[in-house]
C-alpha cells in the first residue's frame, strides 16, 4: 500500500471551514500509529501547465495563481493556493503512475478537486486532480480510463470535463438534492448519474452503488480513478446520509475486485471520524 501526501498541504485554512487541516493530519497520524496495513510513503510529482491544461483553460490557471479574489463563499483565495493546489494535482499524478506499475495506492492531499470545472473554481476544488490524471492516463497509452465518484457531492466538473471525451466515461454516486444541484440524469454518451435520497437506508444506499459498479465493470476500463469521498457517512456535518465505516470497507473490496488497476484521491469528507473511514476502504482495497 502506497499513501501520498505533503505535509505543506496543511498549510492553509480558515476558520470555521470544513475543509480544515485536520482532515488529513489526523488521518495520516492513524496511519502511521497503525500495524494491520503496511504502508510506503510517498510525495507528489511536479506538475507543469502544460498537465493542467488538459482540463483547465489558461485563463483558470492565471487566476488561480492570482488568487485575487475569493473564487465563491465556500472556496476562498488563500496565500499560495497555487501551489498547493499543485501538489494536489501531483499526489494524483503519483497514484496514477504506481496504480499502473501495480501497486495500491491512495492520494491523501489536500484541497480536493472534483467541483472544479475548465473555468471556475468552486467547493472547496481549484484543479480537478481526478480529470487531469484520467485525461493524462489516456494521454500516455491507456486504453479506457473510468472516474468513479463516491463523494456525496456530485462531481460535476469531473463530469463537465469528461463528457463525451472518447476512451473515458464518469460515474458518479451521490445525495441529491444537495450541493452542487447537479447530476440528476445522465448525460452525454458517456456520464452516468446514481443520485441517492437524503437518509436512504444502508442496504438500498449499497444497491445504488451496487449498480454504479456494475456499470463501471460493463464499461470494462483498463484503469479506475477514484473520487473518494467519505461524507456519505452516516455522522458528516455536511449532509444526510447512512454509510458506516463497513460500507467504505466493502466498497474498497469492490474495487479490488475489478482486477485492474486502481487509484483513489481524496475529496470530501468531513467529520471526526475520517481517519477511521479512510482506514476501512484501505483495509478494503488491500483485502484485509
Amino acid at each position: 500500500m502506497k499513501l501520498i501526501t505533503d505535509e505543506r498541504c496543511t498549510g492553509y485554512s480558515s476558520t470555521g471551514h470544513p475543509e480544515r487541516p485536520a482532515r488529513i493530519s489526523r488521518t495520516v497520524e492513524k496511519l502511521r500509529s497503525q500495524k494491520d496495513l503496511p504502508i510506503t510513503w510517498a510525495a507528489p510529482l511536479p506538475v507543469t501547465e502544460a498537465i493542467l491544461l488538459r482540463a483547465h483553460s489558461r485563463d483558470h490557471i492565471a487566476n488561480i495563481k492570482a488568487a485575487s479574489h475569493d473564487f465563491d463563499a465556500d472556496t476562498p483565495a488563500y496565500p499560495d493556493i497555487f501551489e498547493h493546489a499543485c501538489r494536489s494535482v501531483g499526489g494524483a499524478l503519483h497514484a496514477l503512475k504506481s496504480a499502473r506499475a501495480g501497486e495500491v495506492v491512495f492520494n491523501l492531499m489536500r484541497p480536493p478537486g472534483h467541483h472544479a470545472t475548465r473555468d471556475r473554481a468552486m467547493g472547496f476544488c481549484y484543479f480537478n486532480s481526478i480529470a487531469i490524471a484520467v485525461l493524462e492516463a489516456i494521454a500516455t497509452g491507456v486504453e479506457k480510463a473510468a472516474a468513479f465518484d463516491f463523494d456525496v457531492h456530485h462531481g460535476n466538473g469531473t463530469e463537465a470535463i469528461l463528457l463525451n471525451v472518447p476512451q473515458t466515461a464518469f460515474f458518479s454516486i451521490h445525495q441529491y438534492p444537495c450541493y452542487p444541484g447537479t447530476g440528476t440524469r445522465d448525460v452525454g454518451q458517456n456520464c452516468f448519474n446514481f443520485p441517492v435520497a437524503p437518509q436512504i437506508p444502508r442496504d438500498e444506499y449499497r444497491k445504488i452503488l451496487g449498480k454504479a459498479l456494475e456499470g463501471l465493470r460493463k464499461f470494462a476500463p483498463s484503469l479506475v480513478a477514484v473520487s473518494a469521498g467519505f461524507d456519505a457517512y452516516a455522522r458528516d456535518p455536511l449532509a444526510q446520509e447512512t454509510l458506516e465505516p463497513e460500507d467504505y470497507h466493502w466498497l474498497g473490496e469492490s474495487l479490488r475486485e475489478l482486477g485492474i488497476p486502481v487509484f483513489s484521491v481524496l475529496e470530501g469528507g468531513y467529520s471526526s471520524d475520517l481517519p477511521d473511514l479512510i482506514f476501512a476502504y484501505l483495509q478494503g482495497l488491500a483485502g484485509k
